[in-house]
């Protein structure tokens, strides 16, 4: 079984921070207005995908509901989507684990993994945890909920596997793989 990536608790704690704030301004202040209600097109994703790769499952997971949740504190708390916001990057860190990305490794391989990750991790959040939540917390409609998961799901898997691939790859190319160095003579 791979191992957790090894970040100290006080980089953790550093990077749920800037996480949180990255996913609450990009979500407040770049969110792309879409034709169903009460769902935009979120490029936070992709930021938080990164996060969670980076760092691992509990700062994807906290850096999520705890940006999510300062988004919806300017419009209302909507509790039912700041915990599918948690379980898509505490699910996208868990998937992730053991990845080499900070080590330069975002390769072929390694960038399949990462797509089909946030694919898993987004069909659980939107068209699950969301919708169900919705139902069960808020008694919404049906129709409504699945709508508007269906197509949370649909937008926020492609920005994520677009812009945080590209991420990846600016930055997995500004890391030095071990034995990578060698001596002048």
């Amino acid at each position: 079984m791979p191992q957790l990536n090894k970040v100290s608790p006080v980089v953790q704690v550093v990077a749920i921070g800037i996480g949180a704030a990255l996913f609450f301004v990009l979500g407040r202040f770049v969110a792309i207005p879409s034709p169903v209600p009460n769902t935009q097109i979120s490029l936070q994703y992709a930021v938080l995908a990164v996060f969670a790769v980076l760092y691992g499952p509990v700062v994807g997971a906290l850096s999520g509901f705890i940006g999510h949740l300062l988004i919806d504190a300017t419009w209302g708390i909507w509790l039912s989507w700041e915990l599918a916001t948690l379980v898509f990057g505490l699910l996208l860190g868990l998937l992730l684990v053991g990845n080499r990305v900070r080590e330069g490794d975002f390769g072929a391989k390694a960038m399949a993994r990462f797509n089909i990750g946030v694919i898993l991790a987004h069909a659980v959040a939107w068209l699950l945890i969301a919708p169900v939540g919705d139902l069960l917390i808020y008694s919404e409609p049906a129709n409504k909920v699945f709508t508007q998961g269906a197509f949370a799901f649909g937008s926020n898997a492609i920005t994520t596997c677009v812009v945080g691939t590209l991420i990846l790859l600016v930055y997995a190319r500004t890391r030095t793989g071990s034995g990578t160095l060698r001596q002048e003579d």
